[in-house]
């Protein structure tokens, strides 16, 4: 999935962000809106992860959600 489309639909994905990472608040996910780095940044901080490992964590988001269509 391009993740454009991801940014663009932030609202529809932001429950799907929030069911996969519970420890970032709606605010925090509001500021995102969708935003790839800030997201890998988000999780990093809040997780206590490495870039690659955050990384490694949204390409499984976006593999999982590559069915969604507009």
């Amino acid at each position: 999935m391009n993740w454009d489309i991801i940014e663009g639909n932030w609202k529809q994905f932001k429950g799907k962000a929030k069911e996969q990472w519970g420890k970032l608040s709606g605010d925090q996910l509001d500021t995102i809106t969708g935003k790839r780095e800030q997201l890998a940044g988000r999780i990093q901080e809040t997780y206590g992860v490495s870039k690659e490992d955050a990384e490694k964590q949204l390409k499984a988001f976006e593999d999982s959600n590559q069915d969604w269509r507009h």
